[in-house]
């Protein structure tokens, strides 16, 4: 993402055993959900995850989804060096217990390129994290 410098590695994943998305350790790295259509499909939510911070290693790369506004672009490298380029059309709060249903991992309908990380309340009496931060975006040229 230009404007706001946020630049990452993206590590293909899955699912952990408890049905969530597994999010890489590394706070400086994302996650490509490896079930959702790759990045520039026709179709689909290309899902990529990633922490707002960590115990031990402080502020994610994510952590500037926070400041993401309308028009802003986002881009992605792909595997075989092509790149897609996409723009934020949205930025949505959705309760952790609501994301599954919130459309962020559908895999048909109009193609999209959707970013998920915590945000408050914090709560560690109650596992830390209440909310997820959904920013949404489609392809530039489209």
């Amino acid at each position: 993402m230009p404007r706001l410098d946020l630049s990452a590695a993206v590590d293909p994943v899955g699912v952990a055993d408890d049905g969530t998305v597994v999010v890489p350790r590394d706070p400086r790295r994302v996650g490509w959900y490896r079930f959702s259509p790759r990045p520039g499909a026709s179709g689909g939510s290309s899902v990529i995850v990633g922490h707002v911070d960590s115990d031990d290693r402080g502020l994610g790369v994510l952590v500037a989804l926070a400041e993401v506004r309308a028009g802003d672009r986002v881009s992605v490298e792909r595997a075989d060096g092509s790149r897609v380029d996409y723009r934020v059309v949205s930025r949505r709060t959705v309760a952790k217990e609501a994301l599954a249903a919130s459309g962020a991992f559908r895999t048909e309908g109009p193609a999209v390129l959707t970013l998920v990380t915590c945000t408050g309340p914090y709560l560690p009496d109650q596992g830390g994290y209440r909310n997820n931060l959904v920013v949404t975006a489609v392809e530039a040229s489209k």
